[in-house]
């Protein structure tokens, strides 16, 4: 359908370095444009729920991940001892 459209400058310059910037003709931007700012109101406007997934991790039997600090810490220490006897 032919119509004619009166836009605001920003408006044009925008559609228009759209038009440029991916090649497309200034109709069809146009349209996308328009069908984007048409389907946007439909959509719920509760953000969705943001879920984590734990991962499950396969430690070292033996070794109790409340520790693992303390495991660090010795490691560290056993570290320090063998470079300060050389």
């Amino acid at each position: 359908m032919r119509t004619t459209l009166t836009l605001d400058d920003d408006v044009a310059d925008f559609l228009k370095d759209q038009s440029r910037l991916h090649n497309k003709p200034f109709k069809q931007v146009v349209n996308e444009v328009l069908r984007r700012g048409m389907t946007s109101g439909s959509k719920s406007s509760e953000p969705v729920p943001f879920k984590i997934v734990p991962n499950r991790s396969k430690l070292v039997p033996g070794i109790d991940p409340q520790k693992l600090n303390q495991l660090n810490d010795q490691l560290e220490a056993e570290d320090f001892a063998g470079e300060s006897a050389q």
